[in-house]
C-alpha cells in the first residue's frame, strides 16, 4: 500500500459506481482487502501508508479502527446492491494487522461474512510480525475463520534486521510458525527481503536456510527497493548506505529460486514460491475487490478507486456517513490490456498471446530468441533469465 496516492477524478460522496461497472459484477471473483495502517516502529525502507502511535495525531485511534472498517464493509454492500457476491479471498495487510486485538480482526471478518458471505473454502489471510502475535491470538483468529497467516520475517541475520529497522528476534520465527500450525492455520507464509546494504551472499543463504527450516507453505522474496521519501533513501543520498547493486540482487534471486525450488516450493510468480496465494492471484488476473481502510485501493468492473490517505481523514468520512473514496479512474480497454501484460507475464502460467497487439506479437520471436521466454501452447512463459529481466520483457511486448 504505497503512501502516495494518484490524482484521478473526484469520487462521488456516496461511493456510487458507474452502471457499466456494476453490470460486470459476478463475471470475476470478488475479494476484500483490509488495510490496517498501524505499526509499532517505522521501518526505514518502507513507504507504505502506515503510522506509529506518535504519528497518528488526534481523531484516529487503533481502538476505534475495527468499527470504522466494519462501516466501510456495510457501505460496500449498499454500493454494490443485493447481487450475490460470495467473497473468495480476504487479505488483511498493513502496517501490522495483528497490532489490533484479535477480537477486532474477527469482527471485521464477521462483517464481511455477514454482508456478503464467504465462499466455501475461502482463503482468509492476515499479515503479522513475529513479535506482534501470540499463540492465544492465533487461536482466536483461526476460530474466527482466518485460514492463512503471512509473517514478515525479512531476514534471519541480526545486523541485516538492524539496517531494516526490524525489531523482532529472528529466533522467534520458528516458534511463531509452530504456534500458527498448532492453532490450525492451513497455510503459513514467510516474507523475505534480499539486497539490504551490508547483507552478504552468505547472510542471504542463512536467511533462506532459516526460512526453509520452518517448512513454510509459501515464501515471498523481494529485492529491496530504495523508495523516495524513506529514511533509507535519505541515508543512500547522503552516502551513509550504498544503493543496492543490481548484480548482487540478481545473484541472490538465483540462489533463492534454486533453494526454494529444491525444497519443493516452485515459483508461480516472479517473487513468489509455493502454494499460491489466491488473493494475490486475484489482483494479478484483474478480478474485483473492495479495499477497506485509509489509502486502500479497490477495483470493480473496470473502475478503480482509492481512499483518503490519513486515518484521521478516513475516520471523519466514515463518521459522517460518507464514502472514504478520494478519487477514481475508469479504465479503458487499452489500459486494461496493458495492465494484463504487465501483471500476467510475471506468472508461471504466463501471458496469453492473444492479449498482445500486432507489435507485441511481432516482438515475441525476439524475446524467445534471446532466451527470456518460451512459448507453451498459446502462452508466453518467462525463463529463469526472463524472470531476472521481467521489466525488459514487458517493455519489449508493449513498444
Amino acid at each position: 500500500m504505497p503512501s502516495a496516492l494518484p490524482v484521478g477524478d473526484p469520487a462521488p460522496g456516496d461511493g456510487s459506481l458507474p452502471a457499466a461497472s456494476l453490470a460486470q459484477l459476478g463475471e470475476r471473483s470478488f475479494s476484500f482487502y483490509v488495510h490496517v495502517p498501524y505499526c509499532s516502529v517505522r521501518c526505514g525502507y518502507c513507504d507504505f501508508n502506515t503510522y506509529t502511535a506518535d504519528e497518528l495525531g488526534p481523531g484516529a485511534s487503533r481502538a476505534t479502527y475495527a468499527a470504522q472498517a466494519v462501516e466501510e464493509v456495510r457501505l460496500a454492500r449498499r454500493v454494490l446492491g443485493d447481487r450475490d457476491l460470495p467473497v473468495e479471498t480476504v487479505f488483511l495487510g498493513g502496517g501490522t494487522p495483528t497490532l489490533l486485538p484479535p477480537a477486532d480482526l474477527a469482527a471485521v471478518l464477521t462483517a464481511i461474512d455477514g454482508e456478503f458471505g464467504l465462499a466455501p473454502g475461502a482463503e482468509v489471510t492476515t499479515e503479522s510480525n513475529p513479535d506482534s502475535v501470540t499463540r492465544a491470538d492465533l487461536e482466536v483468529l483461526r476460530a474466527a475463520g482466518y485460514t492463512r497467516v503471512s509473517f514478515g520475517v525479512q531476514s534471519s541475520v541480526s545486523h541485516v534486521l538492524r539496517v531494516l529497522d526490524r525489531t523482532h528476534d529472528p529466533e522467534r520465527v520458528p516458534r511463531v510458525v509452530e504456534d500458527a500450525r498448532a492453532a490450525g492455520f492451513e497455510q503459513v507464509s514467510l516474507d523475505l527481503i534480499y539486497g539490504t546494504p551490508g547483507e552478504s551472499l552468505a547472510d542471504w543463504d542463512a536467511s533462506l536456510s532459516a526460512a526453509l527450516a520452518c517448512a513454510p507453505d509459501h515464501v515471498s522474496a523481494y529485492a529491496l527497493i530504495v523508495e523516495d521519501g524513506t529514511a533509507l533513501a535519505r541515508q543512500v543520498r547522503r552516502g551513509i548506505m550504498p544503493m543496492p547493486d543490481d548484480d548482487d540482487l540478481a545473484d541472490k534471486y538465483v540462489v533463492a529460486d534454486e533453494r526454494l525450488t529444491a525444497a519443493g516450493l516452485g515459483w508461480y510468480e516472479v517473487s513468489n514460491w509455493g502454494a499460491p496465494c489466491r488473493h494475490n492471484q486475484a489482483y494479478w488476473r484483474g478480478a474485483d475487490w473492495w479495499g477497506v481502510g485509509p489509502g486502500a485501493h479497490s477495483h470493480v468492473g473496470g473502475t478503480r478507486w482509492w481512499n483518503v490517505k490519513h486515518p484521521t481523514a478516513y475516520a471523519g468520512r466514515i463518521a459522517a456517513g460518507q464514502s472514504p473514496a478520494h478519487a477514481r479512474e475508469v479504465l479503458d480497454d487499452e489500459t486494461r490490456r496493458v495492465e494484463r501484460v504487465l501483471l500476467e507475464v510475471r506468472l508461471r502460467d504466463g501471458l496469453a498471446l492473444d492479449v498482445l497487439d500486432d507489435d507485441g506479437r511481432a516482438a515475441v520471436a525476439g524475446v524467445v530468441a534471446d532466451g527470456r521466454a518460451v512459448v507453451e501452447g498459446d502462452r508466453l512463459v518467462l525463463t529463469p533469465r526472463g524472470r531476472l529481466l521481467a521489466d525488459a520483457v514487458v517493455r519489449s511486448l508493449l513498444t
